[in-house]
């Protein structure tokens, strides 16, 4: 069975994006590309910050959308693998109103921890795999002169 992913991007202006994937890196490759219009668009480049596999998209789909409506404060917690931090934020939350339209109630996994992988590429990696989608579809890379062999045409100015 092929596994599902949810993952959170850290982007350049520091901001968090979280989404689901049946093909984590070929997903990043589009958000460091450009090819996901919307939030990351404009906030490149992204790195992986965290990932977890799912065994169903719904499990994923369920987990990106609970993790939505976390606060900053209580995504950074579970990317750290704090469950305590998260379980107090979580109480903490509760204990207020929510004024979010988001669901947090859903479960995140199915009665299992999530697997903590933060990082598993590498920042190298991540450009290896966001140059090859890049050139899969023909798109000039964001920051051309981060790829090997890139002649730069200013240069000479």
């Amino acid at each position: 069975m092929k596994p599902f992913w949810v993952y959170i991007l850290r982007c350049a202006d520091g901001s968090y994006y979280t989404g689901h994937t049946d093909n984590l890196e070929y997903r990043i490759g589009q958000h460091q590309c450009g090819e996901c219009d919307g939030y990351t668009a404009t906030r490149r480049p992204v790195e992986l910050a965290w990932v977890q596999e799912c065994a169903t998209r719904e499990e994923a789909l369920n987990a990106e959308m609970q993790i939505k409506g976390w606060s900053r404060k209580k995504k950074e917690a579970m990317m750290r693998g704090d469950w305590g931090e998260v379980s107090r934020l979580a109480r903490s939350k509760s204990a207020h109103a929510s004024t979010s339209s988001a669901r947090t109630d859903l479960p995140i996994t199915t009665g299992v921890q999530p697997t903590i992988r933060p990082e598993p590429f590498g920042f190298a990696q991540e450009i290896l795999v966001a140059r090859q989608a890049c050139h899969d579809r023909g798109i000039q890379p964001v920051c051309p002169e981060l790829v090997e062999g890139h002649e730069n045409d200013t240069k000479n100015e």
